[in-house]
């Protein structure tokens, strides 16, 4: 269907993106935070402001980076809240009409374009988007390319040492890459299942991508990741599973 076609290009266009920067890492490109005010416009109105972050919120960790990261992947994750909840209220509409949407697939089987239809008619009589699911995605991708140039821009960032790692190097180890994975597979699996949907299958494939894009990036990339991912798990505990505990709870006759 088309809306599910449009879902497919969307997220292999997101993780050929990063696939892209991942190969293209300007290891000779250096710049202070300051001169990213002389630079493109990009550099001085994206890129400038998450570099001027990550120093400031450094020096109020008395220089770590990655505490850095931390703090503005949960002021960026906070800030993209409210798409999160309008996404997690399609989610839940989306799982209310699956016995109807059941019943138009039955009914038009032999005829794709009139499934379609009908199918966009229940979502417009249900004032669904079904492509609310994608806006967070959307969202953090120009986020993500910022931060990786504030990054890799930065020789203060590049040559950082937290934990075991070099911020601007690639995790010796693979530690980061693994528990991007873990943490990536993870919360997809917290989502609600939705039957006879293409994105269940290309949410199992994404940790796999996740792994190897993060083996190619430097650290502090994966790094975001796993802060990002879990801020998703503990938001989704409490969206998913905990709302969905307390469903059944209400459901459960009483003894």
């Amino acid at each position: 269907m088309l809306f599910r076609n449009k879902k497919w290009w969307l997220v292999l266009g997101l993780v050929g993106l990063m696939a892209v920067l991942s190969g293209c890492a300007p290891a000779d490109h250096t710049t202070t935070t300051e001169d990213l005010l002389k630079g493109n416009f990009w550099e001085k109105n994206v890129v400038y402001w998450f570099a001027l972050m990550l120093d400031t919120f450094a020096d109020w960790f008395t220089g770590s980076y990655g505490l850095s990261i931390l703090l503005l992947t949960i002021i960026v994750r906070t800030l993209i809240l409210p798409l999160t909840l309008k996404q997690y209220r399609s989610s839940k509409a989306m799982q209310a009409i699956q016995p109807e949407m059941q019943k138009i697939r039955q009914k038009f089987k032999d005829n794709p374009q009139k499934q379609q239809e009908e199918t966009m008619k229940l979502f417009q009589q249900h004032q669904i988007n079904p492509l609310a699911g994608c806006l967070p995605l959307l969202i953090q991708m120009p986020i993500f390319i910022a931060l990786y140039n504030a990054i890799y821009w930065n020789p203060d960032i590049r040559t950082h040492e937290f934990l075991w790692l070099q911020l601007g190097e690639k995790d010796p180890y693979y530690i980061l890459p693994v528990i991007a994975a873990i943490t990536t597979f993870i919360q997809s699996k917290m989502m609600p299942q939705q039957p006879n949907n293409p994105m269940q299958a290309i949410l199992l494939i994404f940790p796999v991508l996740i792994f190897v894009m993060a083996m190619s990036f430097p650290a502090a990339l994966p790094l975001y990741w796993i802060y990002s991912n879990i801020y998703t798990i503990i938001q989704n505990y409490f969206l998913y599973v905990r709302s969905s505990d307390k469903g059944k709870a209400k459901e459960a006759p009483a003894k």
